[in-house]
């Protein structure tokens, strides 16, 4: 199995979960849960719009019932499975002789889950947002919000900055912001700009003399690289609400992408079109089976990512059998 950084690793490091459950009903409950836990935090925290659903028989877990699952979009148009959710029934609770107590005293076999994300998660996060600069990190999962760089010749004048640059950070630490103030003086602030934007930190404040004469600052974004200078009384207001502003806008850029990548159609050469053309999810009918399944993912190298909670019942025919089939599902390349 080949590695690739990130997303398939030699040594699995994984965020995992195993629940034992009385009732079908409460083990269905769980593996619903925590699917919509981790779209919670796909697209609440990295800023990455998920499709929610669960795979076919031939992608599911083996051994599980069912296999729910977030999906997700990247820049260059292949999907990633973002997390997965495996309602396992009784399946390995009977293979391993697993039972409770019942109330009535007697003996029966759990109903159990098990779920999982993993640090492809990080692989996620770069292929969504990043640019050829670097990292641009969404600023509800940044370590560092803001970074405040001073600019000076001379210990006096990096005294007068730092007296304002401890200023705003401890202001802006009352307001819940993360804020580092990097005054190592062995380092240039072009190499620290250089770094930062290379780190993702959301927004950059540079402080200068000129700066100081005219009581402003400098505001660096790192999503959209724009730069505009705010005056220091409105600065410490103005931030947090930006910090949001951000994270909104990193989610429905990748939202407007992923929604403008996902292409329906009703036939096997507009499929292969798309694929080779476009790329990112295709919609289309399939029948059911996993000989279609199987087939398509010869000629194509694209598989069922999912089949959307969200899918609407529309009687069709599969784009490569013809045969009947009651709705679509979501095609992609994947990692």
């Amino acid at each position: 199995m080949r590695t690739r950084l990130f997303l398939r690793t030699a040594e699995f490091l994984w965020q995992e979960g195993h629940t034992a459950h009385a009732t079908k009903q409460e083990a269905l409950d769980e593996t619903s849960l925590i699917n919509n836990l981790y779209a919670d935090f796909a697209e609440n925290f990295m800023a990455i719009p998920v499709i929610k659903g669960v795979k076919s028989e031939s992608e599911r877990f083996a051994g599980a019932v069912d296999t729910h699952c977030i999906e997700a979009l990247m820049q260059d148009g292949k999907a990633l499975q973002a997390g997965t959710s495996h309602f396992l029934g009784q399946n390995f609770a009977k293979a391993f002789d697993v039972k409770f107590a019942t109330s009535e005293g007697g003996l029966e076999h759990v109903w159990a889950t098990s779920w999982g994300v993993s640090t492809r998660l990080m692989g996620a996060l770069i292929m969504t947002h990043s640019d050829d600069n670097g990292l641009v990190l969404p600023p509800n999962l940044a370590p560092i919000q803001v970074v405040i760089v001073p600019i000076y010749k001379g210990a006096e004048q990096l005294a007068e900055i730092a007296a304002v640059a401890t200023s705003i950070k401890q202001n802006l630490e009352d307001k819940g912001v993360s804020v580092k103030f990097d005054d190592r003086d062995n380092i240039k602030p072009g190499f620290k700009f250089n770094d930062y934007e290379l780190k993702g930190v959301p927004l950059r404040i540079a402080i200068g003399p000129k700066d100081l004469e005219k009581n402003q600052v400098e505001l660096a974004r790192r999503d959209t690289l724009d730069k505009t200078y705010v005056p220091q009384t409105e600065l410490v207001d103005l931030i947090p609400g930006l910090l949001e502003v951000m994270q909104d806008e990193l989610y429905q850029k990748a939202k407007s992408y992923r929604d403008t990548h996902i292409t329906e159609v009703d036939s096997f050469d507009e499929f292969k079109e798309v694929l080779t053309n476009k790329g990112g999810f295709i919609s289309a009918h399939w029948d059911g089976t996993a000989a279609s399944e199987e087939a398509i993912k010869k000629a194509t190298k694209a598989t069922i990512r999912c089949i959307p909670y969200a899918v609407k019942e529309e009687q069709g025919k599969c784009v490569f059998s013809g045969n009947n089939s009651p709705n679509r599902v979501l095609f992609a390349k994947a990692y």
